[in-house]
């Protein structure tokens, strides 16, 4: 692999990972620590813990309101590693009543915040919940609320009084170079909408494709200002975060 570090992962970046990755699962007891799951990063993720011969506990979000490509990018990535995937979905009840109340399309108006409470932020929640720690593929050059992310830190968004939380973002310092190589290069599965120029996905009425020399993230919530554009599952990056020490 090349070591032109503009453009590759280079080979001790890739085992840095790769090492972060292996000292978290070997942490906590199987079941206790798992790899959120939805877009490109995710499954490098995936693919690295797969290489070294590790397995790992695997959820994705299903809000209900996913492009029908991700769902089938869902389907290829659990049968590409043979791999379970735990799809969490939002409660009915509470989405019922939104959309009574508001309609299907209402963060166009008052915010994506309260839509995502409910579909993202709820079950996510209660997943972590009974974990111990996650995994999670965002990097620093994702977006202005992203540029201070460390690779391990205290989730204080979720941890409670009684219930601290750990948060692994070991693809932290990949650009998005990196990680397109490193898919390309090894084969790795990859939401086909990607090809139809949608550079970050999140839910098909929050999305669009982004056009040339825009941001990666510029199609997501693109109503909205830049520093807000966080749905709330790493609110902790608009506020603040807590590094742990090494």
């Amino acid at each position: 692999m090349s070591t032109d570090q503009t453009l590759y992962a280079p080979e001790d970046q890739i085992a840095e990972t790769q090492s972060l990755l292996r000292d978290a699962l070997g942490k906590y007891e199987p079941g206790r620590i798992a790899i959120s799951f939805s877009g490109a990063e995710d499954v490098v993720l995936i693919d690295l813990v797969a290489s070294m011969g590790l397995s790992a506990a695997v959820f994705s979000l299903d809000t209900g309101r996913l492009h029908a490509q991700t769902y089938e990018f869902i389907e290829r990535v659990r049968k590409h590693y043979d791999i379970s995937i735990e799809l969490l979905s939002p409660n009915p009840e509470a989405l019922g009543q939104l959309v009574k109340d508001k309609g299907l399309f209402s963060f166009y108006e008052d915010g994506h915040g309260e839509c995502c409470g409910i579909r993202k932020i709820a079950p996510l929640r209660a997943k972590l919940g009974t974990l111990d720690a996650w995994i999670t593929g965002q990097r620093r050059d994702q977006s202005v609320t992203r540029t201070d992310v460390p690779l391990r830190q205290v989730d204080t968004a979720f941890s409670t009084s009684e219930h601290s939380i750990e948060k692994y973002n070991p693809l932290a310092n990949w650009s998005a170079s990196q990680i397109w190589h490193y898919i390309r290069d090894f084969e790795v599965p990859y939401n086909a909408l990607h090809d139809e120029g949608y550079t970050s996905i999140g839910c098909q009425p929050c999305t669009r494709a982004t056009g040339p020399h825009q941001h990666e993230r510029a199609g997501r919530w693109w109503w909205e200002e830049e520093t807000q554009k966080e749905c709330g599952l790493h609110h902790q990056n608009v506020i603040s975060i807590k590094t742990l020490p090494n």
